[in-house]
């Protein structure tokens, strides 16, 4: 029997489309930490987790503001991800090398190379936004509440399952 939340050419494998979800709802939730704690009660309980998906409900982009930028940061940020790259680089090189071992040559060509367009890269963006976002961020996806839904074939135990969940105290440490 193949199931509605698989990719029917390939089974147990999601959809690659965007695929609107289907199935009974078996239970709700406010965060997406507590429809984990369902998902793993249901794979505890020896229940076919395959039939089963969580849904984020009215998803809202949350933006939060990390620091203020300054030209000093900016460059910062730009020097030490041009040095990573750079050190990458140049530890590739090393390897292409016709003398055995790591040499120094090609890393430190690497690194003040990778920190040299780093710097430049990070001026160049910074510079041309002209002060409209003088600010860091980081943002995340989330919803308002979290469905669990179940294929109908099993929805009724799974529900019965998560209603046992809900009567058992919260233990933090789990």
């Amino acid at each position: 029997m193949t199931s509605p939340f698989a990719n029917p050419n390939r089974p147990g494998v999601p959809p690659r489309l965007p695929t609107p979800p289907t199935g009974w709802p078996i239970g709700s939730y406010a965060t997406y930490e507590e429809a984990q704690r369902a998902v793993d009660h249901l794979a505890v309980e020896d229940f076919t987790v395959q039939d089963v998906m969580i849904v984020g409900v009215d998803l809202m982009l949350v933006e939060r503001i990390t620091g203020k930028l300054t030209w000093s940061r900016v460059l910062m940020t730009g020097a030490a991800s041009g040095a990573w790259f750079g050190l990458f680089v140049g530890l590739l090189l090393t390897l292409f090398s016709p003398e055995p071992g790591v040499t120094v040559g090609p890393v430190l060509t690497g690194l003040i190379t990778g920190v040299f367009f780093g710097l430049v890269f990070a001026a160049v963006g910074y510079g041309s936004a002209r002060g409209k976002r003088d600010f860091q961020s980081a943002s995340q996806l989330v919803a308002n509440r979290y469905d669990v839904l179940c294929h109908p074939k099993s929805a009724e135990k799974g529900r019965d399952l998560l209603a046992r969940l809900a009567m058992r105290p919260v233990n933090p440490s789990s």
